[in-house]
């Protein structure tokens, strides 16, 4: 066993980590104003001096699990008008696609204990374009594209300084971590370090009277005087740091034009004191915030490294084995990943899938938000709400949340999203099965979820409707942890199974409209896909039959049945849920075909693809066909049984029967349970064999949804040829937009018209393996289609994976399709290997688009990489 898979058995190596949000500013938990405008509320330009309620955001930042100590590192480049405490970015009403960050880095390794990480951030050397950048991307329309840092020219002449930030663990709260920083460009340069340490703010609200303190030891050294936290010094090897000290409280004098008070330093006193020499630290070396101050001049192409030690006692020479240590540990990270790697022989895919599972950890964050506090103020703090108009999350009163939780992006997505989470878990897994586990369990508890069964969507509206995939990634994981592990870990799955029969419970009560197993929900986290917003209330009756929120339903019944089965082996009760999801799967195949009216299915005959359906007040409905993902989704909805399962299931085995016999048409409306496939295997599918291949002909259509990357979110023939529908007297126009969206529904932010969207095209992948694993190959399609050239469907999907994967791997010409083309990326000797995981692509150049760090969901290409398992 390797050093680090020895450390995950031992959770106290996981007390510290990169729990430090990018971004706190501008979230809804922050948001304490009446008219509930998040992102004016906090802001960047009042980030420096606001204490903030619920977090804390730094770069590389790393804090204990409850976050009662931070640390991370700030940079000036003495041109600056502010200290680089944290990574610039536009807020939503300010960026041209909604929010956007500014800045460039990467993160290049971690562990999943984080006894070893490492990142490199790009700090320019000249002053930062904060007002070009602002105002250049507020000048640009929705038509037009982001106008990023790279664009502004502050990376010309390579005058700009690489920091590489560096962390190991000598022991659970012993930590060393050390700055690396290059001077790429042509001329001396100097920068100002200041690594800095503070306590989140927990004693101003009015709950404790509790306040820990910091204060100056000696030389290079910095005394943490706090009840709770073990680590009780902080080093600097450089004994001529100067520390500097102030408190972690808002400039209420700065900000609101309150009277300064006598002898206080506030939060951006050390910024202050580095940019204007002011008096603004505490001349008693004293406070809830500090630094080391390290001023330097870095020779033209050369290097400075600055190191620092967390311990939790003192020590006499606590450089002496800092090298040794680290070296150490960057050789377990060798060898724990080496050993996941052991069949991945491309240097190259190595490197990819190595800073997935880098971004993945780094992606880490504490995560604190009591809604019952939030809505009613703390005791020293009022909430001013005006509930006669809209307040966000009234109805999830109960939710408390305070753990550590993969987050989609720390950033532009600093916050859980549920069903982003259950497809980061996925590639987790491979990692650290525990952990993902636990984050899957983690919603289901009654902290979490809601005592009516929904699962929280994410903050900005906990209310809203993911797709329901939290069954799908909980039997995905298990079977990885299983296959790793060679156990399968039973309680996790049973625990998990009962809670999601409150889920399963609470779709079906409120989300299937007339009782007829046709369900909505909404945009169901596919933002601007239909010509309309589904969300919207429609008038005089009219509602929308969705493909997409039917299909998921359908899957979702599937996943249960084969989670009650896989139950049934060990516990017979068991059975009796499996049968229950069979059928409900099956109903939910016959309302597909027919609504449950006998009017208009979702299903079209004539274009071979799925459609939602807008019902009219009148009984009428019409079919909305507009060609996209919605429509692949019921490929999702297979299942695959082994006869030999079925066997050590007799209930289940002779109830099934009955159905068959008994209820014919249910059992004519999907592929054929009782035609067993190759191997003695049975398939559950809403696609029978001729519509499957028909759905398939649209989808492998590089005129339509396939592209050199994988496939689209929505067909281009709508590019030349758009999509019109009106409702309620508005036209509403549906253009193939590739890239960045051109509308500002749903913030305006995502884009779901075009591009590759990494979780849709998972799922895809994983759907034709087991339509392969049932049909083998006496079913072949047509490869792209109109090419002639037959491929079974494990052909297809390893083929897409391939294209999924060539985003990121470099092509014969030395270049990465998600650099957009841009030479210095993709030539440059330090960028060209490294990786930036984006929220999505360019539906035909693979450019990376929207949250450029979104290593979440788009972390599952670590798992393409990774041979798969048979499933």
């Amino acid at each position: 066993m390797t050093a680090e898979k020895e450390r995950l058995q031992d959770t106290n190596w996981k007390n510290w980590g990169p729990y430090v949000s990018n971004r706190q500013w501008g979230n809804v938990r922050e948001d304490y104003s009446p008219n509930g405008n998040a992102w004016n509320y906090t802001n960047h330009n009042n980030a420096e001096s606001y204490a903030y309620r619920w977090g804390e955001e730094g770069i590389a930042g790393i804090s204990d699990t409850k976050q009662l100590l931070c640390f991370a590192f700030s940079f000036w480049n003495k041109k600056d008008k502010m200290v680089k405490e944290r990574f610039f970015g536009l807020s939503n009403p300010q960026g041209n696609h909604g929010e956007d960050i500014k800045e460039i880095f990467y993160y290049l390794d971690n562990t999943p204990t984080h006894s070893y990480m490492k990142m490199v951030y790009k700090y320019p050397i000249n002053a930062f374009p904060y007002d070009d950048l602002l105002t250049e991307n507020g000048r640009r329309s929705k038509k037009e594209p982001e106008y990023e840092l790279f664009d502004t020219g502050i990376f010309d002449n390579n005058e700009y300084f690489d920091i590489f930030i560096e962390y190991c663990k000598a022991d659970h709260n012993d930590i060393l971590a050390k700055v690396t920083v290059y001077n790429r460009s042509q001329s001396d340069a100097p920068i100002v370090l200041a690594p800095t340490a503070w306590f989140r703010n927990n004693w101003k609200w009015g709950y404790n009277t509790y306040k820990a303190e910091m204060n100056a030891s000696h030389d290079g050294c910095i005394n943490v005087n706090h009840d709770s936290i073990s680590i009780k010094k902080i080093y600097s090897r450089n004994l001529n740091a100067q520390s500097v000290f102030c408190d972690n409280e808002t400039n209420t004098p700065k900000l609101y034009g309150a009277p300064k008070t006598e002898n206080t330093y506030y939060k951006d006193g050390i910024n202050d004191f580095i940019i204007h020499q002011g008096n603004t630290i505490n001349p008693e070396k004293r406070g809830t915030k500090a630094a080391f101050l390290i001023d330097e001049m870095i020779g033209a192409g050369q290097s400075g490294t600055f190191d620092f030690r967390f311990c939790p006692d003192g020590v006499d020479e606590p450089f002496k084995d800092f090298d040794e240590i680290f070296n150490t540990r960057i050789a377990e990270a060798e060898e724990f990943y080496s050993e996941i790697q052991n069949e991945t022989t491309d240097e190259d895919e190595k490197n990819v899938q190595r800073q997935a599972f880098a971004g993945l950890l780094w992606n880490k964050q504490f995560y604190h938000y009591n809604i019952g506090k939030w809505l009613k103020g703390d005791p020293n703090f009022e909430a001013p709400r005006n509930f006669n108009e809209y307040v966000r999350n009234t109805e999830w009163n109960h939710l408390h949340n305070k753990d550590i939780i993969s987050m989609p992006d720390k950033w532009e997505y600093p916050w859980y999203a549920t069903w982003d989470l259950a497809f980061h878990c996925v590639p987790f897994s491979i990692i650290d099965a525990e952990f993902a586990k636990g984050q899957l369990l983690l919603l289901t508890k009654e902290w979490y979820m809601h005592p009516n069964g929904q699962l929280p969507a994410y903050e900005w509206n906990m209310s809203d409707v993911n797709p329901p995939v939290h069954a799908w990634s909980c039997f995905r994981v298990f079977k990885i942890d299983e296959k790793n592990n060679g156990n399968p870990d039973l309680l996790f799955l049973e625990k998990v199974f009962q809670k999601l029969l409150l889920n399963f419970t609470w779709w079906v009560n409120r989300k299937d409209k007339n009782g007829k197993n046709i369900f909505g929900g909404g945009f169901l986290g596919l933002d601007n896909i239909g010509a309309f917003d589904r969300n919207m209330v429609l008038k005089d009756g009219q509602h929308l039959e969705q493909a997409d929120g039917t299909s998921w339903m359908a899957m979702y019944a599937l996943n249960m049945m084969r989670i009650a089965m896989e139950l049934a082996q060990y516990y017979q009760v068991y059975e009796d849920m499996a049968i229950k999801f069979f059928e409900h799967y099956l109903y939910i195949a016959e309302a597909m075909e027919n609504l449950g009216e006998g009017t208009k299915g979702l299903w079209n005959e004539e274009d071979g693809f799925f459609y939602d359906v807008l019902q009219l007040g009148n009984g009428d409905s019409v079919s909305l066909r507009l060609r996209s993902i919605v429509g692949l989704i019921p490929l999702f909805a297979v299942e695959i049984v082994d006869h030999r399962l079925l066997e050590k299931m007799p209930n289940f085995r002779s109830r099934m029967e009955w159905i068959l016999k008994n209820k014919p048409e249910l059992t004519k409306l999907v592929s054929h349970w009782d035609e067993e496939g190759q191997g003695r295997k049975h398939l559950m599918s809403i696609l029978r064999k001729n519509r499957l291949t028909k759905v398939l002909t649209r989808m492998l259509d590089e005129k339509e949804f396939l592209s050199s990357y994988g496939i689209r979110a929505m067909s281009k023939v709508y590019e030349e040829n758009p999509f019109v529908f009106s409702v309620h007297g508005t036209e509403n126009v549906v253009y193939y937009t590739p890239a960045e969206s051109d509308s500002r529904m749903f913030g305006g932010n995502s884009n779901w018209r075009g591009p590759i969207w990494f979780p849709i095209n998972f799922l895809i992948v994983e759907s034709l393996q087991r339509f392969h694993y049932y049909y083998g190959n006496s079913l072949k399609v047509e490869f792209p289609t109109g090419s002639g050239d037959k491929r079974n469907l494990d052909e297809v999907a390893q083929n897409i994976s391939k294209r999924l994967c060539s985003i990121f791997l470099k092509n014969e010409h030395g270049e990465r399709a998600f650099n957009g083309g841009n030479p210095k990326f993709n030539h440059d000797e330090h960028f060209k290997d490294y990786i930036t995981f984006f929220e999505y692509f360019h539906g035909d150049n693979g450019r990376g688009v929207g949250a450029s760090h979104q290593t979440g969901w788009t972390a599952t290409v670590a798992k393409l990489i990774k041979p798969r398992l048979t499933f």
